[in-house]
């Protein structure tokens, strides 16, 4: 995984929900700091579900991060001498993400993206498979499914307890939603008709 002096490259930890991204993303970044190499560490304004400004794992690991409000800002906050750019949440940036990132890898600097690589629906999820294309290094995680123990690559999302239906919006900031870690056959997407 890691390359000789002065190369740059990128690395995606993709996922569902529960599969323990934010956590690798975490481990990652302590090893780098143990090693004594300098890292910078961004994440969305829009994700502060466990805090502003922290990228925090379920199981309550945190590392301090730079809260950026789009892709670009992220090369405002880089330090001349950073080596190493961990970038949480991936899939929330807009599309000037890829651009960013290939110009972090190409000068240099070893990014290390983590994200949902589908939505609710079990469809892409914003510019994460961009990423996962371009990425010298791609690590899918899994997660167990909540209603079969199966290994699960699916987030389901819940609303009053059903399943959310296909056309709701992707993101929904501040709604009362949960979610669960499904397999691939007890993931439900009612569509209006209520056929899967």
């Amino acid at each position: 995984m890691y390359g000789p002096k002065n190369h740059g490259w990128i690395e995606a930890i993709v996922g569902p929900m529960y599969s323990g991204k934010s956590e690798e993303l975490i481990r990652r970044v302590r090893r780098t700091k143990i090693a004594k190499q300098k890292i910078q560490v961004f994440k969305p304004k829009i994700d502060n579900r466990f805090s502003k400004m922290d990228v925090v794992s379920h199981q309550g690991e945190k590392e301090e991060a730079i809260v950026v409000e789009n892709a670009e800002e992220i090369l405002r906050f880089i330090e001349n001498d950073v080596q190493v750019v961990a970038i949480d949440e991936a899939q929330f940036f807009d599309e000037n993400i890829i651009k960013v990132i290939n110009y972090l890898a190409d000068n240099e600097k070893r990014v290390i993206c983590a994200g949902l690589d589908t939505d609710f629906k079990g469809e892409p999820f914003g510019y994460m498979p961009n990423i996962m294309a371009i990425a010298e290094f791609v690590d899918k995680f899994q997660a167990i499914c909540m209603v079969c123990g199966n290994p699960a690559t699916r987030t389901q999302r819940l609303i009053d307890g059903k399943p959310a239906n296909y056309y709701e919006p992707v993101v929904l900031v501040g709604a009362q939603e949960s979610y669960e870690a499904r397999c691939r056959k007890c993931h439900t997407v009612p569509k209006n008709n209520g056929v899967r």
